[in-house]
């Protein structure tokens, strides 16, 4: 039986490149969007890439909980999974002091709320197996404050707060926590910055940094993985 990953937000950037990574290995996959034209177009690609794979869609906005169960609900009838990436993101830019009213609500709800709600819904399970490791997809915000961060930053450091804590309550039962934080990755939110893409981590070495976590002896865990562009923090 193929081993099994849940990734959210899957269709673009670092998810889009996870699902590549685990889709080489053979895994069954199932990945959620907010767009079903997104999950569309992905199912195409994956098909003539890994035509041998499983790949299930399902279209959700995890800022909404109700979205959130619904997701696990529909992952459940295809499989608990092996693998769970809590990769679903958003990020509005502005100061703590003078953002628009409901930025804060919404990065919360969408980064850490969604995240929360979904490892929640398998952890019983993985526990009753004894085995799983959910990767919980950070940010160098949430190492180092800056400037124009605001919510952003709050719910990233939040998320790395969270998963330590899933860290220690989960590992007498054999499953593995690993945070990861990346800095300037090339994905679409920098689209339209002047900035040479040179200066961008590639989404698929985000990816590979995932897969060698997951590779390890069940003796180890990355508790952490803090990734750079080469040339330092944008």
């Amino acid at each position: 039986m193929p081993q099994s990953i849940l990734v959210t937000g899957g269709t673009k950037g670092i998810g889009r490149e996870i699902i590549r990574r685990f889709a080489q290995e053979g895994f069954d996959i199932f990945t959620c969007s907010r767009h079903q034209k997104d999950l569309d177009q992905l199912q195409d690609d994956m098909k003539k890439e890994f035509p041998d794979i499983n790949l299930y869609t399902k279209q959700a906005d995890l800022s909404i909980k109700e979205e959130v169960l619904s997701l696990a609900t529909a992952v459940r009838e295809k499989f608990i999974p092996d693998v769970l990436i809590n990769n679903t993101g958003v990020f509005l830019p502005g100061a703590i002091h003078d953002e628009p009213d409901g930025n804060f609500e919404l990065m919360m709800q969408t980064n850490l709320y969604s995240a929360y709600y979904l490892t929640r819904e398998f952890t019983g399970a993985m526990i009753e197996r004894k085995s799983g490791h959910i990767f919980s997809m950070g940010s160098i915000a949430g190492l180092t404050a800056y400037a124009n961060g605001g919510s952003y930053a709050i719910s990233k450091w939040a998320m790395l707060g969270m998963t330590k804590c899933l860290r220690q309550e989960l590992l007498p039962y054999g499953i593995k926590v690993t945070s990861v934080m990346p800095g300037a990755t090339l994905t679409a939110s920098w689209e339209g910055v002047d900035i040479p893409e040179e200066r961008f981590m590639k989404a698929s070495d985000v990816a590979e940094s995932v897969w060698g976590a997951y590779n390890l002896s069940p003796q180890s865990v990355v508790e952490e993985i803090v990734i750079r562009p080469q040339l330092g923090d944008l």
